[in-house]
């Protein structure tokens, strides 16, 4: 394990909602500045899920090093505390090779865990997580709101994320100040262009194979294993159990991502530190920017 990141050395982040061009441009990025990508996606991390999660293909990522993908199996229980760990060495790591860690992801407490050092509630009591675990969603929603827990901040359709409530009694992690030296670029897509860039992303999914790889997945797995209860997967039951027809299903992941990506933007408008961009993106802009950056920084 390399010693934790130094906060004096830069870091540029790259953060927007799904389908808005982050890896492309943090690709580019790499390539300009001999940087390395540390991935910031609660679902990158998953392996065997690739087109749903239009994860970097094998061949960006020999082009360019990614880094917290592929890292556990589609069934394993994965936290933002583990992740922020991780990311931390990664990009240790990335800084001890004289290169420039770039992170890149949607996942919103992912990205702010490192960039304001987050410091995480202890793990719950296996015994009482294996209770919750064996409870509905409904049961869990209903406990929740008997303990007076508030669930306003939660995907209240992610059981996971509600059984962490319930665990700490709606505590949260504690947040620190934004870490030295790090430049943050933001993309910002409209409604009208982000809708049509979903929609060609899915049907390109579905020309990839999006089907054959969840059907796969349920059979090695089952639908409880964590990995199917992502966007991309968990649509697909109903139409599995012959209840719901194609269509509806593609519907149903077009209009769940928009959801994800309202949500990202969300989150991410709170962070006053980001340079946002319209998308597409100038990437001459972006590399004029973190070339200023990197020497005010001393490190061009």
């Amino acid at each position: 394990m390399v010693a934790r990141t130094n906060t004096t050395r830069p870091l540029v982040a790259i953060v927007g909602p799904t389908a808005s061009g982050k890896t492309g441009l943090a690709v580019d990025i790499a390539l300009k500045f001999n940087g390395e990508i540390i991935s910031a996606d609660s679902w990158l991390v998953r392996r065997g899920l690739d087109i749903g999660t239009a994860k970097p293909s094998q061949n960006l990522r020999k082009l360019v090093p990614h880094h917290l993908i592929d890292i556990i199996n589609p069934e394993e229980d994965f936290s933002a505390a583990a992740y922020k760990v991780l990311a931390e060495d990664e990009i240790a790591a990335v800084m001890e090779r004289g290169r420039l860690p770039i992170l890149v992801g949607g996942t919103g407490l992912y990205v702010d865990s490192v960039l304001f050092n987050f410091s995480f509630l202890p793990a719950g009591d296996q015994y009482e997580r294996r209770r919750l675990n064996q409870q509905s969603l409904e049961s869990l929603l209903a406990e929740a709101k008997k303990k007076g827990i508030d669930l306003s901040a939660i995907d209240i359709r992610n059981k996971r994320r509600i059984i962490r409530a319930i665990e700490t009694n709606g505590g949260i992690a504690t947040k620190g100040h934004i870490r030295p030296n790090t430049l943050i670029v933001g993309l910002w897509a409209e409604k009208t262009q982000l809708q049509l860039t979903i929609c060609e992303r899915v049907q390109r999914m579905l020309e990839d194979g999006l089907m054959e790889e969840v059907a796969g997945l349920v059979h090695e797995y089952g639908w409880g294993c964590e990995g199917l209860k992502g966007i991309g997967y968990s649509e697909w039951k109903e139409y599995f159990a012959g209840t719901q027809a194609l269509a509806i299903t593609t519907e149903r992941i077009i209009k769940d991502t928009l959801e994800l990506a309202k949500r990202q933007q969300t989150w991410l408008k709170r962070n006053k530190s980001i340079q946002w961009y319209p998308t597409p993106v100038n990437v001459a802009a972006v590399e004029a920017l973190i070339t200023t950056f990197l020497n005010k920084s001393g490190t061009a």
